[in-house]
């Protein structure tokens, strides 16, 4: 057996998982990379906002993919690109949705696929404050110069997959998924002609009808946010999410409202919690928080206590709301201009 797979990052137009225009795909044989591949495209029709958040991140626009394949008509390269492999990704709950979503709003049907998370095997093979991918390439020695660039996300990922079977002493990837006491993760095939849509491709296809799109536009709140209910955690949520088992705490102006975030980190089998304590493993921060500022120090007051309590030993994690979202599949709002 050999460490083969392909690492797959997907960037998306807006706040709807499935509004794909970009991709980069690493194929890895016997650990090493072997082969590349990456496309722009136009997301599938009626969900090809670029909403102005998202442009920002990765910096695509509507006239770089105008003209170019839709996400549907490009997808037969990508599978075949793809072939048999285990996929890879950074936060692979997105990527996977990535492609479940854009082709069940295509008409499409999707094969099924084995895959592995790299933030779940970072939070479990290193000891990160943030696993958010430029830090875990940083640790896993894997050059990431243009992050949200999907050609080089790609890359990275697959260098931290390769980084941590090195420091396994892991062949393939079933040994690595064994050292650890894992499952590797399926998404089984489906055709949304036969099969019931995903939660956020029916949404996405709701709002449509009703005249909406996605968008990430936040209004101003004065004050402090609602803390509001801390539900329990789901015990039926799917064990392999990066959310699940985790003790949440919110801290910030995300782009929904924070009883909504914790009520969703719950479906997923987190418990959210209201303030730090020792029982924390991820703080979600808003306000624009990006994982480099970590470095930066822009930091609010829970992230401080974050940190503080991380240099005691304890294993706690900061994600931005982009992260955040992207694992608990984004959100709707308002339709701004299509192309």
């Amino acid at each position: 057996m050999a460490l083969d797979f392909t690492a797959i990052d997907f960037e998306t137009a807006n706040g709807f998982r499935g509004s794909a225009c970009s991709v980069g795909l690493s194929k890895v044989r016997n650990g090493v990379v072997v082969e590349e591949a990456s496309w722009l495209m136009r997301p599938p029709a009626g969900h090809d906002i670029f909403d102005h958040h998202n442009v920002r991140i990765h910096g695509i626009r509507p006239e770089h993919v105008a003209g170019r394949p839709r996400f549907g008509e490009l997808f037969p390269e990508i599978g075949a690109f793809i072939g048999e492999d285990i996929l890879a990704a950074h936060n692979a709950a997105f990527d996977l949705g990535v492609i479940r979503s854009g082709l069940e709003v295509s008409g499409l049907p999707g094969p099924a696929y084995d895959y592995v998370c790299t933030v779940m095997l970072s939070r479990r093979c290193y000891s990160l404050v943030s696993n958010s991918l430029p830090f875990a390439a940083e640790e896993a020695g894997v050059p990431l110069v243009n992050h949200h660039d999907a050609a080089e996300d790609a890359r990275a990922c697959a260098g931290i997959l390769i980084d941590i079977a090195a420091r396994n002493g892991a062949a393939s990837i079933a040994e690595l998924y064994l050292s650890l006491g894992l499952t590797v993760s399926r998404q089984p095939a489906f055709d949304p002609r036969r099969d019931p849509l995903s939660k956020a491709s029916q949404s996405a296809l709701e709002a449509l009808a009703a005249g909406q799109g996605p968008a990430v536009t936040r209004p101003y709140r004065a004050g402090w946010p609602e803390e509001g209910e801390n539900p329990p955690p789901n015990p039926l949520a799917e064990p392999g999410h990066p959310l699940f088992g985790q003790t949440v705490v919110f801290t910030g102006e995300l782009a929904i409202p924070r009883q909504e975030a914790k009520v969703r980190s719950a479906e997923l089998g987190a418990a959210p919690e209201s303030r730090v304590t020792g029982r924390t493993t991820v703080l979600v921060v808003g306000d624009g928080f990006v994982a480099a500022d970590l470095r930066s120090g822009r930091l609010t007051g829970k992230a401080r206590r974050v940190l503080e309590l991380h240099q005691r030993g304890q294993r706690i994690e900061v994600l931005s709301e982009g992260e955040f979202l992207q694992m608990v599949g984004g959100h709707s709002a308002p339709a701004a201009r299509a192309v």
